[in-house]
């Protein structure tokens, strides 16, 4: 049990006390000045090693004998039953006829407060990661509105909109072994820009010694169109699609976007595209050099390149 973090005696101090006591001939008031505790303090803890002994010098626990308003365990099994059918806090609440807030509350306890968990206990992801760097390449792209002004991210009015500021798009692509991760923020969604991103990216990890081998990407016109197959096949890379509707297959790549929305795009208020473009190759190599990765082991993603070339034959 966690002691209390404001408490003055440790279990290993009133076992002292009532050594001192018992065993030295203190006095309690003797005792409990050179602890630091009241007279009273002290008395409560002779009292409880009187009772139970060693065991009676632990912290106990602060929860009540009885909590007349506890919601029924009934109530728990009906909300963990119904959460189990995938239903939402609002959908449970109503059907219960209880506060949106206590249902929260139960699901969070239960281990249940998103919905991905339980679909996830349901159906288990089948996660794979090839065995040499460069066996697998996920490219993928998310469009980043263009910055001009201020935006409800920052004033929180979503109904202001700045109309005409367009959009730019940013592509990445990750290695499936060692997590290195490349980018690049680009004018549109197209097969020249898409293609362009490719061989960049390609010349990039050749560079650090990685040929690929494999691309995935989703079905975009971009990668299907003529220019974006043609770079595959002259650099002799089998280009593989995710099925339709089934973004968790190019996973590593979906939440590396995660990563760089929260962690760059979104991290801080830029005053300008160019200003949030140029921050992000730093950005990058903190990522690639420096950032623990949890998927790793908490080591960034160079540190898994290093250890690849070291047990290659």
């Amino acid at each position: 049990m966690t002691i209390h973090p404001n408490a003055r005696l440790t279990p290993a101090a009133r076992r002292l006390l009532v050594h001192r006591v018992r065993s030295q001939g203190w006095l309690v008031k003797e005792a409990a000045q050179a602890a630091g505790v009241s007279r009273r303090t002290a008395h409560k803890w002779l009292k409880r090693f009187e009772e139970a002994g060693e065991a009676g010098l632990l912290d106990r626990s602060s929860r009540p004998r009885s909590s007349p308003r506890r919601i029924a365990a009934r109530l728990v099994e009906a909300i963990h039953r119904l959460r189990r059918r995938c239903k939402t806090a609002w959908e449970i609440a109503g059907e219960l006829r209880l506060a949106r807030s206590t249902v929260s509350r139960i699901l969070s306890r239960l281990g249940l407060g998103r919905l991905w968990r339980v679909r996830e206990a349901e159906q288990p992801p089948q996660r794979y990661e090839h065995e040499q760097p460069g066996g697998l390449l996920h490219i993928d792209a998310k469009k980043l509105g263009r910055i001009k002004g201020i935006g409800h991210r920052i004033h929180g009015d979503r109904s202001r909109r700045c109309e005409g500021a367009g959009w730019e798009t940013v592509f990445v692509c990750v290695d499936d072994h060692t997590r290195l991760a490349y980018a690049e923020v680009l004018a549109r969604e197209d097969a020249a820009c898409a293609t362009a991103f490719l061989e960049r990216a390609l010349r990039w990890f050749a560079s650090l010694g990685i040929r690929a081998k494999r691309i995935l990407t989703d079905n975009a016109k971009c990668y299907s169109a003529r220019a974006f197959r043609g770079l595959c096949e002259a650099r002799g890379i089998r280009q593989i699609f995710t099925r339709p509707y089934t973004p968790q297959t190019n996973g590593k790549a979906e939440r590396f976007i995660q990563t760089l929305l929260r962690r760059w795009a979104y991290r801080r208020a830029y005053r300008t595209s160019a200003l949030r473009t140029a921050a992000l190759r730093p950005w990058l190599a903190e990522y690639n050099h420096r950032r623990p990765h949890r998927a790793l082991g908490m080591v960034p993603p160079m540190a898994r390149l290093r250890a690849a070339r070291e047990q290659r034959p």
